[in-house]
């Protein structure tokens, strides 16, 4: 019998374009395969991993090393003109290509907005045949997956922006069928409202579509201004799971423990991105060990 605590719980995988989909205004598809996907083990619900994405000027991605004891430090000594960037992404969909095939594919959807973005930018040019590197977990039971309701949850409050609409629909595929859900979504397009719910099983999806052509309330203030209009599930335990731009995640939380008195241990929240913050300086501030706290009972 193998000895689990000897299995590396992430490796890394090569991973090959297969197709790209436009499933919205704002989002693309990029379906991957490739013959290391065999040892792929997603846990599903909002399951992550993190993408090596080649620079504009680079056809694939190189990376100095694998080895599990020596990649981040090679990683970082490599020069910032010609290090692959590092993005967190969430496993949308796997599946086996056919019966007894050893290879996967892999499913991830990116939101386009610019090529000032890397990921959005490396997405839009994205081709068949195109291959960049990714660390990703290597059994299912792994601590990417942050979806972890406790034992009794009777119902379900969440929250999206398009950063985490992958995660939050890679979710909602795997409730039980029938189970109380209440969800606000928030989206820059109304083109974007790309998730098919079966109306009457008991999901509740309330959308947030944002016009830049009207500024209206605070981005924050729209999503409290959803969750005040709706009538929480009437069951005891609800599980609330947020995510999304930093600062209106927190919003929603405090709003939810203090107003709605949902139990702050019930309340998963994770800061996908920060308003006036970029990517590489939420990066720095990881790798300084300075990243919010999401610890349930960290401050409101």
């Amino acid at each position: 019998m193998t000895d689990d605590t000897t299995v590396p719980h992430f490796r890394f995988f090569e991973l090959e374009v297969v197709r790209t989909e436009r499933i919205g205004h704002s989002f693309l598809r990029v379906t991957f395969g490739g013959e290391s996907l065999a040892g792929f083990r997603s846990g599903g619900f909002d399951q992550s991993l993190s993408l090596f994405l080649p620079l504009p000027h680079q056809e694939h991605t190189v990376l100095p090393s694998t080895d599990e004891d020596t990649w981040f430090a090679a990683w970082r000594g490599v020069p910032d003109e010609e290090r692959p960037v590092m993005r967190s992404y969430t496993v949308r969909g796997q599946r086996r290509t056919a019966e007894g095939a050893e290879a996967d594919e892999l499913d991830i959807d990116f939101v386009l907005h610019g090529t000032a973005s890397p990921a959005s930018n490396w997405a839009g040019r994205a081709v068949s045949g195109s291959r960049i590197m990714a660390i990703g977990p290597a059994v299912a039971e792994n601590k990417s997956v942050r979806f972890q309701p406790p034992a009794g949850t009777g119902a379900w409050l969440m929250y999206a922006d398009e950063t985490a609409l992958p995660a939050a629909a890679a979710i909602l595929d795997r409730l039980p069928e029938g189970t109380p859900v209440r969800a606000v979504f928030e989206v820059p397009h109304e083109d974007d409202r790309f998730l098919s719910v079966p109306g009457g099983d008991g999901k509740e999806i309330h959308w947030v579509v944002r016009d830049p052509a009207t500024p209206g309330p605070a981005r924050a203030e729209r999503a409290l201004e959803a969750f005040r209009g709706l009538e929480l599930p009437g069951t005891p335990a609800p599980y609330a799971w947020i995510a999304g731009e930093a600062g209106t995640v927190r919003a929603v939380r405090r709003h939810l423990v203090q107003e709605r008195s949902v139990d702050r241990r019930a309340v998963r929240f994770t800061g996908y991105w920060r308003l006036g913050a970029s990517e590489e300086q939420l990066l720095a501030e990881a790798y300084a060990g300075q990243a919010p706290s999401e610890d349930p009972d960290s401050a409101l």
